[in-house]
């Protein structure tokens, strides 16, 4: 039921000319708004309501670690938005619910407000982050797929690398509550228009419209089936443990090199871990779709295990900024690559459910990524220990990717 049928587009998608590539063009801006506000924003809503209302580091990650679970409960449900109401209400949803929750946050003034407005940021985010961005991109390509999702997904780097820094500086400027209200105003003048314009009715890629005239399984049935296929369980737990590994060493990562090497150049390896997860995802989409994806995905943890034993064993300041490169070079391709071995193996008619069950369950397990290496540190008075164990999911992970189930085959 889940095997792949052999199709053929009978779209170029290769051509510059094809619609598909506008679309790519507003999921890039959907994803800087997106991972802007709803991910890398996080850290500044942190810092700026600990400073304005004095609540404690606690309280208000609690709100983010709440945001971060509902949310993923959200995403399980994105990939039938998508396919029930079509592509472009779902993204205009996805976008006002961001801009609202941008002007929740900015309004926060009692701890009760802080949730209500991560509740908002929720929807915010299921509605502008991955599974949104994979669904629609589905929609439009097939054969480059995993080029047009690599490129929109640069977005998300891009609201990182240039849309938190402009927001702090406006926040500098015309206070938190205003930069806030402006970041949301934006969003909506750029974003809405363009997507009325440019996101119209998707060609019919997958036989979908065909399929419809049959009576298709639930997705209830698909996601049952799912959970107890051996060629998605391994790619959703191996992804879910990388990610875990992931998200917990990226968050403590100036908290670890701070004493080692320096507040300055601490900063300066994070920055050169995000540019070359940017580097990594645009010379990766150049030819994702013709490698074995299951492979680069276990090359890939094996990477980023090394890179993770030069930073515990080295305290070389080049040294250790070299190994932060390494390790961002894939970083990027981590989200990207669990939607196209799910496209390779499965029914076209399936990925939608079964792109956003793995979004949601990757999410969940990554949440505590940053908590339980926090707790390990203190535990064990150092880094090494959690950073160990990062090291032994990401090659539990290795191994496991590589068992792909019996049942599935690649389409010819």
């Amino acid at each position: 039921m889940l095997d792949n049928p052999q199709h053929t587009a009978p779209y170029d998608e290769s051509s510059l000319r094809y619609e598909g590539w506008r679309i790519v063009a507003v999921c890039f801006l959907l994803a800087t708004f997106g991972w802007g506000l709803g991910f890398y924003g996080q850290s500044v809503y942190v810092a700026e309501l600990q400073r304005a209302r004095g609540w404690p580091a606690s309280l208000i990650s609690s709100g983010t670690t709440f945001f971060y679970l509902f949310s993923a409960l959200l995403v399980v449900f994105v990939g039938e938005a998508v396919r029930k109401y079509g592509p472009r209400p779902s993204l205009i949803s996805g976008t006002l619910a961001m801009a609202a929750a941008g002007v929740a946050i900015g309004a926060v003034r009692e701890p009760w407000q802080l949730w209500l407005a991560d509740a908002v940021l929720a929807f915010g985010w299921a509605g502008t982050s991955l599974a949104m961005i994979t669904n629609t991109i589905s929609l439009w390509f097939d054969h480059k797929r995993g080029m047009a999702i690599s490129l929109a997904l640069n977005g998300a780097s891009f609201g990182g690398i240039v849309g938190v820094p402009l927001l702090v500086v406006m926040i500098s400027h015309i206070g938190f509550a205003n930069a806030m209200f402006a970041t949301s105003g934006a969003m909506l003048v750029l974003l809405v228009p363009v997507i009325l314009l440019v996101v119209g009715q998707p060609p019919d890629l997958h036989g979908w419209k065909a399929a419809a005239k049959t009576k298709p399984q639930s997705s209830t049935e698909i996601r049952k089936q799912a959970l107890r296929d051996v060629g998605f369980l391994t790619v959703t737990i191996a992804f879910a443990l990388v990610l875990f590994a992931q998200v917990g060493f990226i968050v403590h990562l100036i908290s670890f090199l701070d004493p080692v090497i320096g507040r300055e150049r601490a900063a300066v390896a994070v920055a050169v871990l995000t540019a070359m997860a940017v580097v990594g995802r645009v010379l990766f989409s150049m030819v994702i779709d013709r490698l074995n994806q299951r492979l680069a995905s276990a090359l890939s943890f094996l990477s980023q295990a090394a890179a993770l034993c030069v930073v515990i064993v080295m305290d070389n300041d080049y040294v250790l900024i070299a190994a932060c490169a390494v390790f961002g070079f894939s970083v990027g391709n981590l989200i990207t690559l669990p939607s196209l071995i799910v496209q390779q193996e499965f029914d076209s008619a399936a990925f939608g459910v079964l792109i956003s069950l793995n979004t949601a369950i990757n999410q969940v397990t990554y949440a505590f990524g940053p908590g339980v290496v926090g707790f390990l540190r203190d535990w064990s008075g150092g880094y090494s220990l959690p950073f160990y164990l990062c090291i032994a999911l990401e090659l539990v992970a290795a191994a496991l990717i590589m068992v792909r189930g019996a049942s599935h085959t690649k389409a010819a």
